[in-house]
């Protein structure tokens, strides 16, 4: 799945349109996605992410990185062998389709808003 753009509170994917947060697997995309806190990213907001296996983990952290990442989470992934690459979401989203250009197998988490 390759996202074709992203702006503020919207990511366009496959031609799609996204206005909430988002997670995207290997061949699904989780739309509407909520977390246990809001802004902060804990390892239980991560199951899907956990049950996919990937290499890489792209979190997109919002468009001003307000979203972020709990040191449980980091050991989660950590745990997994899953690599975690984050930064806001203008720049995530692109790292993201860089990664599935090469083949990497990489899922992928974002903030489309603060």
């Amino acid at each position: 799945m390759k996202i074709q753009s992203y702006s503020f509170g919207k990511m366009i994917i496959n031609g799609k349109v996204f206005n909430q947060d988002l997670i995207i697997l290997k061949n699904r995309i989780i739309d509407n996605w909520r977390r246990k806190e809001g802004h902060i990213l804990q390892p239980e907001d991560l199951d899907e992410v956990i049950e996919a296996k990937p290499q890489y983990l792209t979190v997109g952290q919002g468009a001003y990185g307000a979203m972020k990442i709990s040191e449980e989470a980091k050991k989660l992934l950590f745990s997994k062998n899953i690599e975690l690459i984050h930064a806001p979401t203008g720049e995530a989203y692109k790292i993201f389709n860089q990664y599935q250009e090469e083949d990497k197998r990489v899922a992928g988490a974002f903030h489309l808003t603060c």
